[in-house]
Parts: structure tokens; C-alpha cells; sequence
């Protein structure tokens, strides 16, 4: 009988070692998970659980104004606006957008500049790589992080279809990454999902952090726009009425010379090497010019 009660406790010691090992720890945020994404997380996780009401009645959706529609998103902004009212913060529509129909928080974010496409590739806009690096995202490449929204397709178009926000991401013992989300609407209720990062359902990532540059062309608008702008505007191509977040005829044009007078393919195409050449120069200017040492130690004392 002792014996078999060791040979009991050992089996359980055993057991209990393997899940142990088992466990997955969170990968550690590449970048500071800021106190906001904090407190989003904590009232999302705080509403794991509710379900959904009669004919698909939810909170969420009558916070929106509709309380029977589908109810994704209107649960993460929900979210957001009680942290903007319990801490003061101002996230909607600055961090985060205020939406409800189909593809507008994606097109927010890219607007945003803080967009990653899953397979590193922006459509209209071309191909991304990481602040400061000379290669292209791959699929699955970037590790989504803490207080990222996810957003999905379910349909051929690839309009999105669901979104869901990161609470931290793993490595499986084969390579892999799964996400661990809190969603809304699944089906019915909030809960806690996982995907791994080469599902290719993922359209991409509305980012906390902007990470990522990419490329830009004819038509495109947004921050990335107006900051390639004013970078071509204090490098003398591009005359300071032309900052106006809109690459169009002008931009075009400056960076089509910029890239004649510099050896690089007259593309007219703000690629890779064309913005690297470009914030080298920028910064090299700016670190020999005092005009700029002045404005950059009177912003040090503003967030002292």
C-alpha cells in the first residue's frame, strides 16, 4: 500500500512537473507597453464572460447607437471610452478610432501610419520593413504586442470582418507564435482567443507603436505622407505649401529628382532606398544644425 500511495505521489510530481514545462511564458514587448494599454486590458478582461441578449441585443451595440448590430468593434471602442472616462485619457480617435463599419478602423490606422500588413505587404501603398531596418517584413514576421488591435477577413475581397485586441503573444516549442486575444461577438459573447500569427484570415495590425515605414506613391495619404513632406521640405526639394499629407504631382516630382540627383532608380516612388538616403540626410542636417539642437533641448525640458 505505501508503495502504491509513492508511486501515486510521483505520478503527480511528474505531472505536475510537465505541465510546468509546458507552460508558455509571454514574449516579452519589444517596445514599452504604455499604462494605457494597462488599464484597456484590464477593462476588457474585466467583461470576459458577457453574452449577448435577446435577437443579439448587446451593450456594446447600443453604446454605439445600435443595440442589436454586430459587435466587434463597437466592444473595443467601448473599452476605450471607459478608460478615456475613468483615467482622463483621450484615446479614441487619437490612439485608437471610433467606428463601426466594415474596413473604416483599418483604413484609420494606415492613416495613422501605424499599420502592419501580416504579409508585409500594404495594398495601394506597397511593401513595409521595421523603423530603421534595410529588409522587407515577412508574413508572420512582426510580433504582435500588447494593446494591438488584430483585424480579420472572412470573405475572397479581404474586407475586414472582425478585430479583436492583443493581450501578449507566445513561442511555441515548433517556432510558431499564437496571439492571445479578448474579443467581442464570438459568437455571442466576450472571450479570450488565440490565433497564431500565420493564420491567414489576420489582414494585419493596428499598431500601439509605430514601427513600421513603407512604401509610398501617387495617391497615397496620411501622417507617413506628411512626414516624408516636411522631410523633403527641410532638405530643400520640396517648397513648405506642399505639406499637405497628399502624395501628389509635386511629391512626386521632388522625389523623382531627388532620386536623379543621387544615383538612385527615378522611380517617382518613395521606396526603401529612396527614404533611407532620405532620413540620413535628414538627420545629418539636423545634427548640424543649431537651430534644431535648440528646438530639440527645449522639447527635453517640456517632458521633464
Amino acid at each position: 500500500m505505501k508503495r502504491l500511495i509513492a508511486f501515486a505521489l510521483l505520478l503527480c510530481l511528474l505531472a505536475g512537473a510537465a505541465l510546468a514545462a509546458d507552460k508558455k511564458e509571454p514574449i516579452r514587448p519589444q517596445w514599452p507597453v504604455p499604462e494605457y494599454v494597462t488599464w484597456l486590458l484590464e477593462t476588457a478582461g474585466n467583461e470576459v464572460g458577457y453574452k449577448e441578449g435577446a435577437h443579439g441585443y448587446s451593450k456594446y451595440g447600443d453604446y454605439w447607437g445600435d443595440g442589436y448590430a454586430q459587435w466587434c468593434a463597437e466592444f473595443l471602442c467601448w473599452c476605450v471610452d471607459q478608460v478615456d472616462k475613468t483615467h482622463g485619457t483621450q484615446l479614441l480617435k487619437n490612439t485608437y478610432p471610433l467606428y463601426s463599419g466594415q474596413n473604416t478602423g483599418m483604413r484609420w490606422f494606415i492613416k495613422e501610419g501605424r499599420w502592419i500588413a501580416r504579409n508585409g505587404n500594404l495594398t495601394d501603398w506597397g511593401y513595409q520593413w521595421f523603423k530603421g531596418e534595410d529588409h522587407f517584413i515577412s508574413a508572420g514576421e512582426y510580433v504582435p504586442q500588447p494593446g494591438d488591435w488584430v483585424f480579420f477577413t472572412w470573405t475572397a475581397d479581404e474586407n475586414t470582418s472582425h478585430v479583436a485586441m492583443v493581450e501578449y503573444s507566445v513561442l511555441n516549442k515548433d517556432g510558431s507564435i499564437t496571439i492571445h486575444c479578448i474579443e467581442g461577438n464570438n459568437p455571442d459573447r466576450v472571450a479570450r482567443v488565440t490565433y497564431l500569427t500565420s493564420d491567414k484570415k489576420i489582414l494585419g495590425y493596428g499598431t500601439v507603436h509605430d514601427v513600421a515605414d513603407w512604401t509610398m506613391r501617387f495617391g497615397n495619404t496620411g501622417k507617413k505622407v506628411t512626414e516624408l513632406q516636411e522631410k523633403l521640405v527641410y532638405l530643400g526639394w520640396l517648397s513648405a505649401d506642399n505639406i499637405t499629407g497628399h502624395f501628389g504631382v509635386n511629391t512626386q516630382d521632388a522625389i523623382t529628382r531627388f532620386q536623379h540627383a543621387n544615383g538612385l532608380k527615378e522611380l517617382g516612388i518613395a521606396n526603401i532606398e529612396t527614404q533611407a538616403l532620405i532620413n540620413r540626410m535628414y538627420a545629418e542636417k539636423r545634427a548640424a544644425d543649431p537651430d534644431a539642437w535648440s528646438v530639440a533641448e527645449e522639447d527635453d525640458d517640456f517632458f521633464d
